[in-house]
């Protein structure tokens, strides 16, 4: 499954939710739902979240963001 820019997407190996920014050589590249670093993984590492999981991930960052833990 070839998953659209922007989409919201799990990496299966570490669970991170992040948005999917693009492609780059043999990778994806997603970045964390808050905004940051983006990083790389191999396109059948990454799956589309559910809505669970990004209210669940959007949550967390909200939350963080609260206690002063991100900018």
């Amino acid at each position: 499954m070839t998953l659209p820019i922007g989409s919201y997407v799990v990496e299966i190996r570490t669970g991170r939710v992040g948005t999917l920014m693009g492609r780059e050589g043999p990778y994806v590249q997603i970045r964390p739902l808050g905004g940051g670093r983006e990083w790389d993984v191999e396109p059948d590492g990454v799956r589309e979240a559910t809505s669970a999981e990004r209210l669940s991930a959007a949550t967390a960052h909200v939350n963080a963001r609260s206690r002063g833990e991100v900018p």
